[in-house]
């Protein structure tokens, strides 16, 4: 599972920075979370295919966080895309997408599925599950959580131990399904060890820091966090609906997760030292993006 972040900046962006967006390689798939312009540029910078992304989840409609869908969907027109692909967001996605397919010239050869999205899960497959919450911002902004699903560990000894042979039985009962051995059944809590927790990501999108954050990040594995001011700046938080480094910390240390990962950084600053030193001087596991950092996750709870 590996985070690869395609831009950091917040509103303008940089020479080394790019506008929001970061990829989530992980369950033989490429997830999008935001989408701003020159998304497509970075991918191919960080060798991710588009074709790979079947889903991209947008927090909110400003333009640094979705002005590379449209050219991300012409792309994968022109290279003869047939796959769906399913857009995540807010309330208003039905006319953003409708733009993007009335956007130039072009031949839209696949299906763009549009789910729009409230609080709670939004996906549920086998491996894993990705969930919203509502967040304060000056437009409506979901935060997201990506959910990884880990099955109890197989204890071998003790199914060998009740007589099921090795075979297929060993893969129905990991499955949560019994088996008969002999005139016995064998039920799957008697062979599989305590429940287990996999790997939790949460990405803020854009917000102020609330205590709906805190609740949502709970013993997540990283937290990605908009800061887009330091300490000198904290007068702009609330009239803005951003975060400064100390106040997304503050959200890490109570929400006692593993790593902090500081995203969305005003161009003003152009030394990230500043940032990350505030931060951890609150919660000490704390790091600035830049562009193009491949992290991966462990699992470190």
């Amino acid at each position: 599972m590996e985070l690869i972040f395609l831009g950091t900046s917040s509103a303008i962006p940089t020479n080394h920075r790019n506008h929001s967006s970061i990829a989530l390689k992980s369950f033989g798939e490429i997830m999008l979370f935001d989408c701003g312009e020159g998304t497509q540029r970075q991918m191919t910078r960080a060798r991710l295919s588009p074709m790979k992304v079947n889903k991209i989840f947008l927090t909110h409609f400003h333009g640094d966080h979705i002005l590379g869908v449209p050219g991300i969907i012409q792309s994968m027109a022109f290279r003869g895309r047939t796959e769906p692909l399913h857009i995540y967001g807010p309330p208003g996605l039905s006319e953003f997408v409708k733009y993007i397919k009335n956007f130039g010239y072009f031949a839209l050869s696949f299906d763009i599925v549009e789910n729009i999205i409230s609080n709670g899960i939004v996906v549920d497959e086998e491996e894993y599950n990705v969930m919203c919450c509502k967040t304060e911002h000056s437009v409506t902004n979901f935060s997201y959580s990506i959910n990884e699903k880990r099955s109890p560990k197989f204890l071998k000894e003790n199914a060998i131990k009740l007589g099921v042979k090795p075979g297929p039985d060993f893969g129905k009962l990991q499955n949560g399904i019994p088996v008969k051995v002999g005139e016995k059944i064998i039920k799957p809590e008697q062979v599989l060890g305590e429940k287990r927790n996999g790997r939790k990501i949460i990405y803020s999108g854009d917000t102020r820091p609330c205590d709906k954050m805190i609740k949502f990040s709970a013993n997540a594995n990283i937290l990605i966090h908009e800061s887009t001011f330091n300490d000198s700046h904290t007068d702009k938080f609330y009239e803005t609906g951003h975060s400064t480094a100390s106040m997304a910390a503050e959200i890490a240390k109570k929400a006692n997760v593993a790593k902090l990962i500081l995203t969305h950084i005003s161009t003003r600053y152009k030394d990230n030292r500043t940032i990350e030193k505030e931060a951890r001087k609150i919660f000490e596991n704390s790091i600035v993006a830049e562009d193009m950092m491949v992290v991966e996750v462990k699992n470190e709870h």
